[in-house]
């Protein structure tokens, strides 16, 4: 297990040992900076996760004033794609081609990233730690040069038709899902578990398109059907209408919600904290909200750093938790990398993690990857709102075998 002495004696080894190769043998590398490239939805219909971006610049901040490595500061260059394909193929080919970045890092959103997947893999340029959980991102055959991060939202649906199962003998289920990779892994998780005879006869999904202004006629076509379930897997703007939605139709349904959607000030707040009282949803990471984090090591790690490097943030939004943990993801990659940040070098790192402990990840949780292994977390933990925090039960739980 890495602690955060560990994670820092390694940054600070990685300053003490001679450069591995020359700078300019690797794209984004020069004597003085490592560029490192990113794309956020800092506008648009999922702007609430822009907030990821600005941890990890507060976070990349702190590493360059503790001194960076190898003597060299890194340049996080993050642009604005609006959650639109698009742009983001724009900005993707504006990072790789004008600013030459080393590798990108952490780029946001499923469709945002299938847009820009065959470009980076032709280039072979790292497209590492993605934050979305689309169950493709774990394939290293087809693309090498790609690697997720948080567990697969295929896996999640799994874990949730697990529990289901095990509640239920009979039940009505309806599925609403965003109109995309993302959505559909949802979809083919609770059909891995559920059976596709079962699934295809009996559930009721309904699409929701990222440009849609609200899903209520969704979540009243579903509601028309006499579901007594109804799995919600939108993203925070969208879920938080849906369960106010379904709050406000009196529907008595048991809620799923997407892991994505889970932060209480951009989610359950927004919604109306008492309208969402028992949702399930399943976590990997550590709520501020939750009591038993109050004097946790790890939470007060995280307490401490926003105080100092980003004192406006709020620890009731599970972006910011998430931010940290993957501004630690980069310090333990730049770490491993001992000064040799060639782009094959910096997939090679990122494709060797053994048992990395990040101090807001649930305990028991570490992240692992092989060359063979490009889904780092596996694990999660179900949870349930009760009006005011998230409370989480059972053990740890994987996804089904398929």
């Amino acid at each position: 297990m890495l602690t955060r002495r560990h994670l820092l004696g390694a940054a600070g080894a990685a300053l003490a040992a001679p450069a591995v190769a020359r700078a300019e043998d690797a794209p984004g590398v020069t004597a003085t900076e490592i560029r490192i490239g990113n794309t956020m939805p800092y506008s648009g219909p999922n702007s609430a996760y822009g907030v990821i971006g600005r941890t990890e610049q507060a976070f990349i901040r702190m590493l360059n004033e503790q001194g960076g490595f190898k003597g060299r500061k890194i340049n996080f260059v993050t642009y604005d794609d609006a959650f639109s394909p698009p742009k983001a193929v724009e900005q993707i080919r504006r990072l790789v081609e004008q600013d030459k970045v080393a590798f990108l890092f952490n780029t946001l959103g499923t469709p945002t990233n299938n847009a820009v997947l065959r470009y980076v893999n032709q280039r072979k340029v790292p497209h590492l730690f993605l934050a979305t959980g689309a169950d493709k991102w774990g394939n290293h055959q087809d693309t090498p040069w790609t690697m997720g991060w948080q567990p697969s939202y295929r896996t999640e649906a799994q874990i949730y038709a697990k529990h289901l199962l095990a509640e239920r003998k009979e039940f009505k289920l309806a599925i609403v899902y965003q109109n995309d990779d993302f959505g559909k892994d949802y979809l083919a998780g609770m059909r891995d578990v559920l059976g596709a005879a079962r699934f295809d006869t009996t559930v009721k999904a309904v699409s929701f398109e990222i440009t849609d202004p609200t899903p209520d006629s969704q979540i009243l076509s579903l509601q028309s059907t006499g579901a007594d379930v109804l799995m919600i897997a939108l993203g925070p703007k969208a879920a938080a209408q849906a369960i106010r939605k379904v709050h406000d139709i009196g529907w008595q349904a048991q809620r799923y919600l997407t892991n994505v959607s889970l932060s209480v000030a951009a989610v359950m707040q927004p919604a109306g904290v008492e309208k969402g009282i028992g949702i399930i949803t399943s976590g990997y990471l550590k709520d501020q909200g939750d009591a038993a984090w109050r004097d946790d090591p790890g939470m007060n790690e995280l307490r401490a750093f926003t105080k100092q490097w980003m004192p406006e943030a709020d620890l009731n939004d599970a972006n910011v938790v998430y931010g940290y943990a993957l501004g630690r993801t980069l310090q333990q990659l730049l770490g491993q990398c001992d000064g040799n940040f060639s782009r094959e070098n910096v997939m090679r790192q990122a494709a060797s993690f053994k048992d990395v402990a990040i101090p807001v990840l649930l305990p028991g949780i570490t992240l692992n990857t092989g060359p063979q292994d490009y889904r780092p977390i596996q694990k999660m933990q179900l949870q349930r709102w009760d009006g005011a925090s998230w409370v989480r039960f059972g053990g740890l739980i994987e996804g089904a075998d398929v």
